[in-house]
């Protein structure tokens, strides 16, 4: 009420002035919570729709556990697999691969590919003798580039390879669960090959053509 008798109205303006501006702070704040919410999630989004098709289907990452394919690559070291090359083109001689254990799919090894389709292989005097359409009496692998001098190769046998079979051993022979006991590893069972040794550090390896 002012000197004159009237009501003064400043004040209770003031106030809804002051609740307007409190609901209007409110809901902006609201508003950009929601916005960065909505952001970070398609950012999840589009990180899934990048990553998952590429762990699954182009690169897998793998720990070598164990002794059998030492010095090359040595226990406990991690490594990304390449699965995307083999579906246009086949493996290859020499090329370090890893496929599912024929006696339990649910294990995973690593080993060299020494025997291709349709190939016998012979194993005897500590060398690995190839038998194709090529050399139809044999030649002896030249393992020189990923096994020591003094490797030696146990074993007494031929194995012959079907169309869709391979031959696999570890480079550290002596102890090497393989092709020499499990026999052949078929084509769909081969995951991928190595591509790039990451850990440890000072051993990092890129491998463009999956061998050692």
């Amino acid at each position: 009420m002012n000197f004159f008798g009237k009501k003064d109205n400043s004040v209770e303006d003031e106030w809804e002035t002051y609740e307007e501006e409190d609901v209007s702070s409110a809901g902006s704040w609201v508003r950009d919570l929601w916005l960065y919410v909505w952001e970070v999630v398609k950012v999840i989004i589009i990180a899934l729709i990048i990553i998952v098709p590429v762990r699954y289907y182009i690169f897998q990452p793998f720990y070598v556990q164990g002794a059998s394919m030492e010095p090359n690559f040595l226990n406990n070291e991690y490594l990304i697999i390449d699965e995307i090359s083999y579906r246009f083109s086949e493996p290859e001689r020499g090329d370090v691969v890893v496929f599912r254990y024929p006696r339990d799919k649910k294990q995973f090894f690593i080993k060299r590919i020494i025997g291709l389709p349709g190939e016998d292989i012979a194993i005897r005097d500590n060398q690995v003798i190839i038998y194709n359409q090529k050399y139809p009496d044999g030649f002896v692998l030249d393992e020189s580039s990923y096994l020591s001098p003094n490797t030696q190769t146990a074993g007494n046998l031929r194995v012959s390879m079907g169309k869709d079979e391979y031959f696999v051993m570890g480079d550290n022979r002596a102890s090497s669960l393989d092709s020499r006991s499990f026999g052949p590893i078929k084509r769909k069972d081969i995951i991928g090959r190595v591509f790039v040794r990451v850990l440890p550090v000072d051993r990092f390896t890129l491998f463009t053509d999956g061998k050692n």
